[in-house]
């Protein structure tokens, strides 16, 4: 595919890209190079190639829920100075 002024103007139009003259100059070859390489992608035989939208496999990660000893709400507020009437005291939010 070989991309001219006119439809990189386009497109850059539709991105709401205000494109110099100078930048189209200068995008234009750079545009038609990475289109140039992209298209060798036809070239490769996909006949047995199973379709996938994730490259590496989806698995859950999850760990078995077993209980365990928690700390208290006072071992807890015994490590900061940050509390108030047995919470812990935050900045004010608007």
């Amino acid at each position: 595919m070989n991309v001219d002024e006119d439809l990189l103007r386009n497109v850059a139009k539709l991105a709401r890209l205000k494109l110099t003259k100078e930048e189209t100059i200068t995008f234009l070859p750079q545009l038609n190079e990475v289109l140039d390489v992209f298209s060798k992608l036809e070239e490769v035989n996909t006949d047995n190639t199973k379709s996938s939208f994730q490259p590496v496999p989806l698995k859950n990660a999850l760990r078995e829920d077993k209980p365990t000893v928690c700390n208290t709400q006072e071992e807890v507020l015994k490590l900061t100075d940050h509390k108030k009437d047995g919470y812990f005291k935050g900045p004010k939010a608007v």
